[in-house]
């Protein structure tokens, strides 16, 4: 099967063929800890959820974060298949240029055993938003420096302190949308 992996170190995108077996994607990543994003049409990323913990590079494909490796599969319905984005489409996609709020949030945020992509309900009203920190961190970035300097600091004294990080990113998920409807 036709598979691209992405390396984050280089940012290369490699064509590869992977036999897909019940565990080709964890021995790909030498880890059981797999996220799985639906970021492009008809395929799956798989990254390795550990990557952040061992501080590994962070990129975009598309306004996808990721950190670490990845590796592009094709999926319909819930059948694996080939690859079918082109290479240089796919490297097209990448960005490399991080900005310092997430650069500096990613480090305070490796020291703890958040996932980025494990998601959460936010209600509002009547309403329930199935949100993750990967998105509040998004929120946050578009935000004005005063509000991004409030949100490292008070992350950095929560992480230190040993207290919730899931709580506080989903107080800061309803800042953020709260922020969002009175705009």
């Amino acid at each position: 099967m036709k598979a691209l992996s992405i390396d984050s170190n280089t940012s290369e995108v490699k064509e590869i063929e992977i036999e897909m077996q019940a565990n080709t994607v964890y021995t790909f990543f030498n880890s059981i800890l797999i996220d799985e994003l639906g970021t492009i049409a008809e395929h799956v990323i798989y990254a390795d959820s550990n990557a952040l913990a061992e501080r590994k590079r962070a990129y975009f494909i598309g306004e996808q974060l990721i950190v670490g490796d990845a590796l592009v599969i094709g999926k319909l319905d819930f059948e694996d298949k080939d690859a079918t984005i082109p290479k240089e489409e796919l490297k097209a996609l990448i960005d490399v240029n991080v900005s310092s709020f997430y650069k500096d949030v990613l480090e305070i945020l490796a020291e703890t055993d958040l996932n980025l992509y494990r998601t959460f309900i936010l209600k509002r009203g009547e309403e329930e938003m199935t949100l993750n920190s990967e998105w509040v961190l998004y929120a946050f970035n578009m935000a004005d420096d005063k509000t991004k300097e409030y949100f490292v600091t008070h992350l950095r004294k929560l992480v230190d302190s040993q207290e919730s990080v899931e709580e506080y990113m989903y107080k800061m998920a309803g800042l953020a949308i709260n922020a969002g409807a009175s705009s």
